[in-house]
């Protein structure tokens, strides 16, 4: 990795981390220079605005990490639902970069961007497009091998699992504790042994 690029990485993970913990609003690239130890014009070479940075972040940085937790743990797998609960476990209870308190990281930036800046809800977006079909292609294909009922909407189970994920990383966020977490995966898990 040339110099440059590795500057340009740094400065997106130094950001990323500053804007789960504060907020994307209320870091400033001030703050986010300061951690990076990059100069200003160091910052505007790579980025002309910190809007064009936070969709660097989204799509650099997060479409790669969401692919390798989200995604690829779905594909050619011969048991959909167990997959798919596994996945969420791993991400709840597992997963040592996402923090309970500071909650989802692409459900934060959607509360807080998307409603007011159309690149960030296009970027989001294309996130959660991808995570809802690739459940919906893992649910059809256990429909096929006979390990999910046939009568199943497969894209209803996937919004019922996205809605319920997210939802449930911001009451964690709110009690400050895993506990929830737990409950909804009890629920979880009894609603998919229902659709098998």
């Amino acid at each position: 990795m040339k110099k440059s690029e590795a500057t340009r990485m740094n400065i997106l993970q130094k950001a990323f981390e500053l804007i789960y913990v504060k907020g994307y609003k209320t870091t400033s690239v001030d703050e986010i220079i300061a951690t990076t130890q990059v100069t200003k014009g160091a910052f505007y070479y790579h980025f002309k605005t910190k809007d064009e940075m936070g969709l660097a972040i989204i799509n650099e940085l997060l479409k790669t990490n969401f692919k390798s937790t989200f995604i690829e743990p779905l594909d050619n797998t011969d048991h959909p639902l167990e997959s798919i609960y596994q996945l969420v476990y791993g991400i709840l209870m597992e997963n040592d970069l996402l923090k309970v308190e500071y909650g989802c990281p692409t459900s934060n930036l959607t509360q807080e961007m998307a409603p007011w800046h159309m690149d960030f809800t296009k970027a989001l977006n294309e996130l959660a497009e991808r995570w809802e079909n690739a459940m919906i292609t893992c649910i059809e294909n256990g429909k096929k091998e006979g390990s999910v009922k046939e009568h199943v909407d497969a894209k209803e189970v996937a919004i019922f699992v996205m809605s319920g994920y997210w939802g449930v990383r911001n009451l964690g966020k709110l009690e400050n504790s895993k506990s929830v977490y737990l409950i909804y995966l009890k629920g979880l898990k009894n609603y998919f042994q229902s659709l098998e």
